[in-house]
Order: structure tokens, then C-alpha cells, then sequence
């Protein structure tokens, strides 16, 4: 419960969505004057549909001018102490920008090389940006104008949803210093490569449904998976089983690849990052087999 004790005294109200837990959340939660949320689980859970219910929440209990801005955060994260002050303010000296994120941080970074891996992903170039993570502050009027986040996506909600806000005139801002610390878990090797396939099928589906121009969203990084996850590997297998000699021209990409990010990011983040395609291009294929089965897949959790 670290998660609303940060809460305390940055918000008017707290609306803490619960999904089916037992470990005593929800006494906890509302012991500490949370507005609990229990979401019907017999339909399938993803965090969209969570942030969803509690916007409803929102509609359904005040007039249209109270609570204005609404700063979401993941059950995992703590707020910094002076976050909703400064971002309030910088929406209020900024009326066409929509949300408004920070820095997350990892709590734990030196726990292991994932979670390292976790908070350099998180520190994002600051300025006017494309969208946000799961820590936001954002206007109300303008989240719910464009329908509220997309409830079948699980994961890669908060782009889907800054796509939306953007195409309708809004704009999504970073700002320099921290927002929230993120508790990432990350100690297992497939954890990491759990979340990497998250990311792919994020990827994939988001290039489904706004792969076309002008957006393009995320069809680059559903190509770049697919072609060094995948088309390469493919490839190298191939021309082994023909001549092995063969193989290792294409083979060779690998290396120059390393040593191109490695110049730019060090040694462990390209190392990572070209494994990772392997785990992209996994969840990149698993998204395309459900859509054309027409079967839903669940979420893929990590931890």
C-alpha cells in the first residue's frame, strides 16, 4: 500500500481499482479512505479496462467541473512527493497539453541487469512528446472526449491512448525530474523475456490498428523484430542447411549490430536489445495467429 500512501496530500480523491485480489488490498485500500472499485472478472482483466472503471467512477460521482485532472499510476509505483503540484501547474500554463509524465525510476536498479535495463527504457527524451507509460497526469475532459483507453489491448495501452488524444489536437509533454518509483521484480532471465514478448505483441497489435499513414505507429518497430527475430534467423538456418559456409554472411549482421549500438548504448543494453527481437518477434507472431483465430489472448505477466 506504499503505492496510495504516496498519495496523501497531492490529490482530493483516491479511486483504487481492484481486480479480484485476496492478499487483503482492498481492506487496506479502503482503511486508508480509498474509493474501491471491484471490477467484474468474468470478463477478461487488462489494465485499460481497470483505468477505464475508474474514470467511470469519476463520471458517475462528481459534476462535470470537480476533478478535473486525474493522475494515474500503476499499483507498483510511488508517487514523488511534489509530482501533482508541478504538473497541475504546467497543464494549467498549458491548455492544448492533454497529459503530462515525469521520470520513473526503478527502485531496486542494482537488484539485477533487468531491472537496470527497466529504468534506462524509462528515461525518455524530455519535451513534447508522442506519448506517455502507465504514470500520468492527464485531463479528464479531453481522455474521456476521445473514448478512454482501449480495453481489449494488453499492453501498450497509454500510446494507443496518446495516439488518439494527439490526433484530435492534443499534446503530451515530458517534463524533467522524477515522477514515480517503479518496482520492477525482474530477477529471472524469463522474466524479462515475458515482458520483451509483451512488448512485441504490443507492438504488432499497434501497427494493426494505426499502421497507416501519417502515424505509422509502431510499424517500424513491429519491422525491425520481425526482421532480426525472425527473417534473419530464418535466413541463417536456411543457407546452413545448404551450405554452412553460406550462413555466415548474413551471420555476420549480428556482430556489426552489437557493435553499432554498443557505441551508442553499451555493451549490456545492445546485448539485450538484439535478443530481445528474438522475444519481440515471438509476441509479434503470437498476436497475428489469435487475430486470425479470432481468439483473444490473455495477458502476458511477468511477475
Amino acid at each position: 500500500m506504499a503505492c496510495l500512501d504516496s498519495l496523501k496530500g497531492q490529490v482530493r480523491r483516491i479511486i483504487y481499482v481492484d481486480s479480484g485480489s485476496t492478499d487483503g488490498s482492498v481492506e487496506a485500500a479502503r482503511s486508508r479512505g480509498a474509493d474501491v472499485v471491484a471490477l467484474d472478472m468474468s470478463r477478461p482483466f487488462t489494465a485499460a479496462r481497470a483505468r477505464n472503471a475508474g474514470l467511470a467512477r469519476i463520471r458517475d460521482t462528481t459534476q462535470p467541473e470537480q476533478d478535473p485532472l486525474v493522475q494515474f499510476i500503476d499499483g507498483d509505483c510511488i508517487l514523488a512527493a511534489d509530482w501533482v503540484p508541478r504538473a497541475a501547474a504546467f497543464l494549467a500554463a498549458h491548455p492544448g497539453v492533454a497529459v503530462v509524465c515525469g521520470r520513473r525510476r526503478e527502485q531496486n536498479p542494482d537488484a539485477s541487469v533487468y531491472n537496470q535495463l527497466c529504468d534506462s527504457e524509462w528515461n525518455t527524451p524530455l519535451g513534447e512528446t508522442l506519448a506517455c507509460g502507465g504514470d500520468a497526469l492527464m485531463r479528464r475532459a479531453a481522455v474521456e472526449a476521445v473514448g478512454g483507453y482501449r480495453e481489449t489491448l494488453i499492453a501498450g495501452e497509454e500510446p494507443e491512448l496518446c495516439l488518439r488524444l494527439r490526433q484530435a489536437g492534443w499534446a503530451i509533454w515530458r517534463l524533467d525530474g522524477d515522477m514515480t518509483r517503479h518496482d520492477a521484480r525482474m530477477t529471472e532471465f524469463s522474466q524479462w523475456w515475458k515482458r520483451t514478448r509483451r512488448a512485441g505483441h504490443a507492438f504488432a497489435e499497434g501497427a494493426f490498428l494505426h499502421g497507416s499513414l501519417p502515424e505509422r505507429h509502431w510499424v517500424t518497430e513491429t519491422r525491425r523484430a520481425l526482421l532480426w527475430g525472425l527473417v534473419l534467423p530464418l535466413l541463417i538456418l536456411g543457407l546452413a542447411l545448404l551450405h554452412p559456409m553460406w550462413a555466415l554472411i548474413p551471420a555476420l549482421a549480428y556482430p556489426m549490430q552489437f557493435l553499432r549500438l554498443a557505441r551508442r548504448d553499451g555493451p549490456t543494453e545492445a546485448w539485450f536489445s538484439i535478443i530481445g527481437k528474438l522475444a519481440e518477434a515471438q509476441g509479434i507472431i503470437e498476436f497475428h495467429i489469435n487475430r486470425l483465430l479470432r481468439r483473444r489472448r490473455g495477458l502476458i505477466e511477468y511477475r
